[in-house]
């Protein structure tokens, strides 16, 4: 089963409040998922957004997964084009990498913000409600 992803991650402050979203559409059903996190900074979040849709892609069945996000970071580090660096990073990529071998197919892909509405929208969401 084929899913594309969206997530999203921010903090208000960085580090700050923060919350992650993300969307998972699996031909014309779309799942939204959003949580508060916390105090942390905007790179951990999106790392953080992105595991919690990969985990949620697997409890629905997905084994291919293409993955839009708009930190260019995050994918260019999961592609393998910069090293991860940052101590407090290191463990969320591993927890991605960890991830990936339980999907057939998985690909990054850097968008820009505004192809991210729906993800943004919900990492918003998390942080007003909370």
């Amino acid at each position: 089963m084929h899913a594309i992803i969206h997530t999203d991650g921010g903090a208000r402050g960085n580090p700050g409040p923060a919350g992650i979203g993300a969307t998972i559409k699996i031909g014309e059903k779309t799942h939204e998922l959003k949580r508060y996190i916390g105090e942390t900074t905007n790179n951990q979040a999106e790392y953080r957004a992105l595991i919690m849709a990969l985990e949620h892609a697997k409890e629905l069945g997905v084994t291919e997964a293409d993955c839009r996000l708009d930190s260019e970071l995050v994918v260019k580090q999961l592609n393998r084009e910069y090293k991860v660096k940052d101590k407090d990073l290191a463990p969320l990529f591993v927890r991605v990498w960890n991830l990936m071998s339980e999907f057939k197919k998985i690909t990054f892909k850097h968008i820009y913000r505004e192809d991210n509405k729906a993800a943004d929208k919900l990492v918003n969401e998390a942080i007003d409600n909370h």
